[in-house]
């Protein structure tokens, strides 16, 4: 074909590979022997990943930040309208998979382009050929270059290195700090204990010593404890103890005396309902004794009531007061009925 036509490559790089865009500038160009217009259509992801294809091959990365599911074509469609009515080219190269690109296809026919597609080959659906003037399929080729390959384990050989070395340092600051704590545990109980186990017994032979140089008779029971040494001394810990059993007492008798006014008025509420009255629930009973008044039958604003209900964990923060009275209607009535403000207790 003839140099002096204008060939525009439009490249959907979110579609086709890379290998598969390499091939085809390398067979366009054989063809024509130059491609004016080289753009790649692609996030952003995208242009930082093949920035070195793209600067072999001298292509323009178009970068579009990702709205929706197909506004890289769309993006693809719109700059290839502005290119064909204002560059006026003669053959339009459009590299991508997607059967999507119909419409724009025929409109750019109609501008007396030549409309050319390039797909990778196993993702080119059947219909999709045959809406361009020309279509070619090209193979993606998964062969690697050896240098990738030979840098790929040298790169991975450091890593392991770098971590076993990370990770044997650690272990040898464990086992140290380990063995220093073990070896400094038993240190002070032993030297304490022996601190206190020499003492008395040097002061019950002191005294036995002292019985025998002074001609008084040294009894028996002298002698004995001199040789066994005094009985131990209570520890601190051990001293302790009483005063937390007296502190436990006094947190037992405590939370008694306040969980003791509040058992009484339920139970007061509870057996006032009467002898005939169904049995009433615990929550109910706990809503009569943190709010007197309304146990008294004397009605109160509802969202007040709400207020102490909710603060004396009657029902949580999640559950609603008109939700709480609807349960227990056998107990409570609100009024007004459609737009409920006060409470009372709904009398027998």
């Amino acid at each position: 074909m003839s140099a002096t036509l204008r060939v525009m490559l439009l490249i959907d790089a979110d579609n086709v590979s890379t290998d598969v865009v390499e091939q085809a500038v390398s067979r366009l160009h054989a063809e024509y022997g130059a491609l004016h217009v080289r753009r790649a259509y692609g996030t952003a992801e995208a242009a930082v990943k093949h920035q070195r294809l793209f600067k072999r091959l001298s292509i323009r990365p178009m970068v579009n930040l990702a709205a929706g599911k197909n506004s890289t074509d769309i993006a693809l469609a719109v700059d290839a309208l502005d290119l064909v009515y204002c560059e006026r080219p003669d053959v339009v190269v459009i590299a991508s998979s997607d059967s999507d690109f119909a419409p724009l296809v025929a409109r750019i026919r109609e501008k007396g382009c030549l409309v050319r597609g390039v797909g990778q080959k196993g993702k080119v659906g059947e219909e999709t050929p045959l809406v361009y003037d020309d279509f070619i399929e090209f193979e993606h080729r998964k062969t690697r270059g050896r240098a990738a390959a030979a840098v790929e384990p040298a790169a991975a050989a450091p890593r392991k290195t770098r971590a076993r070395k990370s990770a044997e340092p650690a272990s040898d600051e464990a086992a140290t700090a380990e063995a220093a704590s073990a070896a400094a545990a038993p240190a002070v109980p032993a030297a304490k204990t022996a601190a206190s186990a020499k003492t008395p017994r040097k002061t019950a032979a002191r005294k036995t010593g002292a019985k025998a140089k002074a001609g008084h008779p040294v009894d028996d029971a002298d002698a004995t404890d001199a040789a066994a040494g005094p009985a131990p001394t209570p520890t601190k810990a051990a001293a302790r103890k009483p005063a937390a059993g007296k502190s436990v007492a006094r947190k037992r008798a405590v939370s008694r005396a306040d969980a003791a006014p509040v058992v009484a008025p339920a139970a007061e509420a509870a057996s006032a309902a009467g002898p005939g009255a169904p049995p009433m629930p615990d929550k109910v009973a706990r809503a009569f004794a943190a709010l007197p008044q309304l146990a008294s039958g004397q009605p109160m604003d509802v969202q007040a009531a709400a207020s102490v209900l909710r603060r004396e964990h009657v029902f949580s923060n999640a559950d609603s007061w008109p939700k709480f009275f609807a349960r227990h209607a056998d107990w409570f009535e609100l009024s007004p009925a459609e737009r409920p403000t006060q409470v009372r207790r709904r009398l027998a």
